[in-house]
Parts: structure tokens; sequence; C-alpha cells
């Protein structure tokens, strides 16, 4: 009779959905009847223009640490390497090539085909004065870290580098798709407004409050992209499909809720593209809390989750139940079963520990379908004799609260899951906050010693058996509870048919389109 509660709870949030969806077509109709679909022979002059959830925090790469200013320096500067689309691994972009002359140098041939917006020519001194200055203390960049590993760059040659590390440092390939900057801007004050000279397929034409405008670049690393683009921010699900429906948008990226997808699909001159995607949904487990500190109680909250359910009804099967920490597609997983759904043994594991009959507090956000999920959580734990009290917060006092360690459970996506060696970050005794985002206050000496070996031993075969051993570890202790991979989810206009996002959604694929 419990059992049967969490998937009514999970039917009537997809109904809902459903009933918007339908909603939503009514409108599109409406709109349509009322002339406000696009006037023909306009399609083919203006930009291509993308939605987002939110305006870019800032343009500068230095300090873009939002999804939406991230995505957006991407498209206006390059680096060293991009990431493989599918498997996320390092690929040349402005390197040419590289090769380890010994376990701590690393020369890089970079391209001798490739100027700055400006026309200013690319070099190794653009590449050396940029790492400089992203560790300086000077710059303060929000991504100081991801050269902390680097002691020395030398410039072998107007096109060749060599970079020294301070000690073994695995991931830096994938660190070297920082964007570099020309040597001269690369030490200069903050510029929000996007305009440092950049090396990627698009410059700022001009933004204002909700519309970030981009040009073609006549130069870079890319060929001249076909279209301008204007990412248009819209917060309101009903205005962004009704934006896409009536041809004044092309492309909506994981911003509507999967089960309206069918519906708005439907719709003349819409398409859906998607792709399996390598962000992590999981749940954080507060291990200083009353009983949370027990293994057992950890893999009771994990044996009474219904992953499967779960992606079937909220995310109509547009994601993938969870098998471990790293999706299936990238290249360091170990490629798991889904986690178990066991509420008997659930209650039992919970009874053992004392969890059974706790209180506990589950954070999520004020978005929907989070909430959806976070509701349908609380009734299977109450399922297994645990009472969880679901508690909706903005992101930013929902983030206050995690890295306070004023929470019990959270729900929570692994952002960008490029690199495995991103687990540190957040499962390392070294990094609670404010050294970093184990707001778990994850302490287990094991697994510390398998993070530091993943980031310190470069042979990719290695790491691949360190992570299946994290892995492992993460099965047994459960310090973080996995909960799926969620599908990258393109709704876009017929004219961009042929945008596919990358694994973790990144837009670079918008410069290709003809």
């Amino acid at each position: 009779m419990k059992r049967s509660l969490a998937r009514w709870l999970a039917s009537c949030a997809l109904h809902r959905s459903r009933q918007a969806a339908w909603e939503a077509v009514g409108l599109f109709a409406l709109a349509l009847a009322m002339g406000c679909a696009r006037p023909a022979g306009v399609e083919g002059n203006r930009p291509l223009e993308m939605l987002v959830g939110n305006d870019p925090e800032t343009l500068d790469p230095r300090y873009a640490t939002d999804a939406v200013g991230l995505r957006t320096t991407r498209l206006l500067h390059a680096g060293l390497v991009r990431l493989n689309a599918d498997t996320l691994e390092p690929e040349p972009f402005l390197a040419r090539s590289w090769r380890w002359r010994d376990p701590l140098s690393l020369q890089i041939d970079l391209r001798d085909d490739v100027s700055f917006h400006s026309g200013a020519p690319f070099g190794s001194r653009d590449v050396a004065e940029t790492l400089r200055a992203m560790a300086s203390d000077r710059v303060a960049s929000r991504h100081a870290r991801v050269v902390d590993a680097i002691a020395e760059v030398h410039e072998e040659g107007p096109h060749t580098v060599l970079v020294r590390l301070a000690r073994p440092h695995a991931t830096l390939l994938a660190d070297l798709e920082l964007p570099i900057l020309r040597a001269d801007e690369a030490w200069s004050p903050p510029a929000p407004d996007g305009s440092l000279d950049g090396l990627g397929p698009y410059v700022v034409a001009g933004s204002d409050r909700g519309e970030v405008r981009l040009a073609p670049a006549a130069h870079g690393a890319l060929p001249l992209p076909s279209h301008a683009v204007t990412l248009r921010t819209v917060h309101d699900e009903n205005t962004l499909a009704l934006r896409l429906a009536t041809g004044r948008s092309d492309v909506a990226l994981n911003l509507v809720s999967p089960t309206l997808i069918p519906a708005l699909a439907a719709e003349p001159g819409l398409a859906v593209t998607a792709r399996a995607g390598a962000n992590l949904a999981y749940v954080v487990v507060q291990e200083t809390r009353g009983t949370l500190g027990d293994v057992r109680t950890r893999q009771g909250i994990s044996l009474a989750i219904d992953r499967s359910m779960l992606c079937e009804t909220l995310f109509d099967r547009r994601a993938t139940p969870a098998g471990g920490l790293i999706a299936p597609t990238h290249w360091a997983s170990v490629r798991s079963q889904p986690l178990a759904f066991d509420p008997v043994k659930a209650r039992a594991m919970l009874d053992a520990s004392g969890a059974a009959r706790a209180h506990l507090t589950l954070l999520t956000s004020t978005e929907r379908l989070r909430g959806d999920v976070a509701r349908v959580v609380a009734q299977e734990l109450a399922d297994v004799g645990v009472e969880a009290t679901v508690v909706a917060l903005e992101l930013g006092t929902m983030i206050a609260r995690l890295n306070r360690g004023d929470f019990d459970l959270a729900i929570l996506v692994l952002p960008e899951m490029t690199e495995p060696n991103v687990l540190r970050h957040f499962l390392h005794g070294a990094f609670v906050p404010p050294a970093g985002a184990n707001r778990g206050r994850v302490h287990d000496d094991v697994l510390d010693t398998l993070l530091d070996a993943g980031d310190s031993v470069a042979d990719p075969a290695a790491r691949r058996v360190i992570y299946s051993q994290v892995e492992a570890r993460e099965r047994e202790q459960m310090h973080v509870v996995p909960l799926w991979y969620a599908d990258q989810i393109a709704l876009t206009s017929n004219r961009a048919r042929a945008f596919v996002p990358s694994a973790e959604g990144r837009w670079l694929g918008l410069a290709t389109l003809k």
C-alpha cells in the first residue's frame, strides 16, 4: 500500500506536467491563430536564438563559474584542448600535438594557422602569460586551482611551450581546456562585457539584460560560423515553448521538463535532439548528523529509492538510472549495473542503524521538476520508516546551507562531469567547505588515497583501474547516493535541427550549423 503511494505521487507529477504540455499546446494554437507566427521571409536573415535559464554572471572567462557564463565563454574563447563530445577525452584544439618529455614535463606544439578575433597572431607567449595570470593572486581567477599544479611555463619558440609540473598531476591535459587570452590582456582588469580578445567562433556584438548577441568571428580556432547567435533569457516554461513554437527561437537545451517534450515535439516546426548525458544527480548525505555517519543508514537510503521508476515517470525515460558516480558514456566509466531497489532490505538496515523513525530534512531547489523528485524520494523514505521534510530553496540560499553543513540530505547535480578528478573536490577529506565542495563532510582514508592516486597517475589505463576502485569503495560506503544521469535534451526549430550538445551540455555545436 505504501509502496504504491510513491508511484502515485510520481504519476500525479507526471499528469501535472502533461496537463501543462497540453495547456501550452493550446497557447501555441491560439498564438498562431492570432498571427503571432514569424512572417515568411524573415527566417533566413535572423540570428539563431538560443534560450537560456538565466543571464550569465560574467563573460570574462577568468571569472565565469555559472553554467550559462561558462558555456558562453567557451563560444568566445578556445583552449589548447577541447573535450570529445561523446567520451569527454581531451583532443587538440589550439594545440597541434603534445608529448611528455618526462612525468613532470609536457611539450605542447601549437597551431600556426590561428589568430585572435582582432587579427593578432596566436603564439606561445599568449599561452605562457595566460597560465601565469590564471595562477596569480593579482588576477584572482576563480579557476586558479586548475593550474595550481603547474610550476613553470617556458616559451621554447613562437609555437612551442613547455609546461613543468610541481607534482605529478594526471588531469593536466583536461585542465588545458582553459581559455587562452592574448598575452597583453591576460593580466587586465575584469571584463564582464566579454570584450577580451578571443579565439572562439564568436565575438560579443552587444548585450542587454536578458540578451547576449554574438557575431561570427572572422578569426579563431574554428571556421567562420554560418549564423550569428542570440542568447535570450526566459524563465517561464510556457513563454519559452511559445517562442519556439512561433519560430522566434531555435534551441532550448535542458530547459523543458522531459514530460513536456512529446507534446511540444508534435508541433510543426519543432524537433527534439537528445543524447545520453554525463552529469550525475545524487543525494548528498551530511555524515556528521545523527546516524547518517553510519554506513547502514546510507545504504538503507540508497536501497529505498526506485531509480527506474523516477526515470520512467518524472523523466519520461529521458534519464538513465545510476550505477555509480561516472556515467556509462564517460571514458573512465566501469559501466556498473543500476543500484538496487530493495525496500525490505532498506528497512532492515535502517532499523539496525537506529535511523528508522528519524526525522530528516531534504533540501532541493525551487525548480518544479526537482521539487517533484524530492517529494517522491521523501515518500520512498517514509515507506521504510524515515520521515524526510522537503525544503525547497533558491540556489544561493541552498548553497550557503550546504556549505555550513546545515542539512541532512540534499538532491544535487554534479556540474560538468568532464574529468573524474572532479570527484576529489566533492569527496576528499581535504576539501570540506570552504576549501572545496565536500559538503557531506566525508572523511574516508581509503577513498582519499584512491582520489589522490587518480589526481597523480597519468596513464589512462591505470586511471581507469583507480576509478573502478573509487566506484567500488563508494558502492560499499555510499558517501553520496547516485540517482540518475539525465539526457541532454534540445528542443529545436527546423533550422537548428542538426544541433547536438556535448555529453556534458556545452554549445559548440551552434558554430557548425548551416
